[in-house]
């Protein structure tokens, strides 16, 4: 069986923040912590807030696991520079977390976070929306990244 859009991502998000949790041994707070962390949180606002009601308003699906049904390209707000404003705003707040824990094994979470979503999550989707929204989903990703 495939991982593929089996996974709701905020669960993918929750088990890779308790992994980087239990993971961590107590540490002192990285230098430049107190300006990183606010950053990356606001990082994480602005991408991901508005991307969700971006798919609200085109009244498309934003259920990861059905990437098949959307019925609009939505490549406007932060669509306009990252495929992926969601993701980015959870591995932003993933290294956030790595960042307050203070703790070199806390910073695999976001790698590892990143790889996983990208093979068993964007990737699928990326399938189904060329699918479903042929040359214009092309030109969008010659266009746009796929993170930053």
């Amino acid at each position: 069986m495939s991982l593929d859009n089996r996974i709701p991502p905020p669960l993918v998000f929750l088990g890779t923040a308790l992994l980087m949790y239990l993971g961590s041994p107590p540490a002192d707070p990285l230098p430049g912590s107190l300006v990183l962390i606010p950053l990356l949180l606001l990082l994480a606002l602005v991408n991901a807030v508005p991307a969700f009601f971006r798919f609200r308003v085109a009244g498309t699906t934003i259920s990861p696991l059905q990437p098949e049904s959307a019925s609009s390209l939505v490549t406007a707000g932060p669509y306009g520079w990252t495929r992926n404003p969601m993701y980015l705003g959870l591995t932003s707040l993933l290294l956030a977390w790595a960042i307050y824990l203070g703790s070199a094994q806390g910073f695999a979470g976001p790698i590892l976070f990143a790889i996983y979503i990208t093979r068993f999550q964007i990737l699928p989707e990326e399938r189904a929306l060329r699918a479903a929204f042929g040359q214009a989903y092309l030109d969008y990703c010659r266009q746009v990244p796929r993170w930053i």
